[in-house]
């Protein structure tokens, strides 16, 4: 499969690296909005090209990989891209994706095109664990939690706000919260019972720091539900303790079955890089998209339109014979 990377950041470097990982796959080029004489990547023979010139490789890339970022930059790449390739995102903010989701469909069916959205591990990979678990035990609740960890979605949306040179968002659980959903007490718990926001901010210098915080903690779908700090620092304070990417959560589902006997399904992830672990996700449904879309299957699609067997390598007789 020939691979294309559009956006080249933190997550553009995780998707280069699983593609190393994935045998059946090559990356043929890199796509950027910088100058691409000034862009090093680390994969010998792939081209490095300006985004304007992107339609030239329309018949070169089976799946584009795009790794742009929520807030600005899918909404619009997106649907625009799917007229001419199959593809993968990671849209994330999740109160608008049923929106993102018509755009893009409308978009990839018009083009016979397979366009896969809101694919990386929230959503995504707990999208799924939430949706088995919830089918197996219908009489329950589900729990999400996030980190403690870095947010690129979140981070990304800071970056964007004027006066901003760069920041760093932790989304950190409240233990307690934490500790009643594993008893299977299933509280009711508002979103700002759930989690708290730590924002890191370098600003630039003589820009309005408190209309900065001002526009973060009233920020919908990213702060406005949440109990927010904002801390600015300077660029080497960023850079010295804020270097990493880490991240994490769990998916828990609490409830009871037939007989009233309580069960507890919960999933973890403990990531110490969060682009490195999404562009994994990305590039396994990549695989899934590339197939479906030889199957004559267009249209935008999630991680539940897609068969487990779809993602992997390994024949369906070996998964059988091993993994099932």
């Amino acid at each position: 499969m020939n691979i294309g990377i559009y956006g080249y950041g933190n997550l553009g470097r995780g998707v280069e690296a699983a593609i190393a990982q994935n045998p059946d796959m090559q990356l043929v080029a890199v796509f950027t909005r910088r100058d691409p004489d000034g862009l090093k990547i680390a994969t010998e023979g792939a081209a490095v090209v300006h985004t304007s010139d992107v339609l030239s490789w329309k018949d070169k890339i089976d799946v584009m990989i795009l790794c742009g970022g929520s807030a600005t930059d899918l909404p619009e790449m997106t649907p625009a891209l799917a007229e001419n390739f199959n593809l993968v995102d990671s849209y994330d903010n999740h109160s608008s994706i049923p929106k993102h989701f018509a755009a893009v469909d409308a978009a990839a069916k018009k083009a016979g095109t397979t366009a896969m959205i809101s694919c990386g591990w929230d959503p995504g990979m707990f999208s799924l664990n939430r949706l088995y678990a919830s089918c197996i035990l219908p009489d329950g609740k589900d729990y999400t939690f996030w980190g403690r960890g870095v947010s690129q979605g979140h981070s990304d949306a800071i970056r964007r706000i004027p006066g901003v040179l760069d920041a760093r968002q932790y989304t950190v659980p409240i233990e307690n919260a934490l500790a009643r959903v594993r008893s299977g007490e299933n509280p009711e718990l508002t979103t700002r019972q759930k989690h708290l926001r730590e924002c890191y901010v370098v600003a630039a210098e003589g820009a309005d720091q408190d209309e900065i915080r001002q526009k973060i903690v009233t920020m919908p779908g990213y702060f406005a539900d949440y109990d927010t700090t904002v801390t600015f620092i300077t660029m080497e304070e960023l850079q010295r303790e804020h270097k990493g990417l880490p991240h994490g959560g769990n998916v828990i589902r609490t409830g009871k079955t037939g007989n009233g006997n309580k069960q507890v399904v919960e999933y973890k992830l403990t990531l110490d890089s969060n682009p490195e672990f999404t562009g994994s996700v990305l590039v396994a449904f990549a695989r899934a998209v590339c197939r479906t879309a030889a199957r004559g299957d267009y249209g935008c699609k999630t991680v539940f339109d897609v068969a487990p067997a779809d993602l992997s390598m390994v024949p369906r007789e070996e998964l059988i014979a091993h993994m099932l």
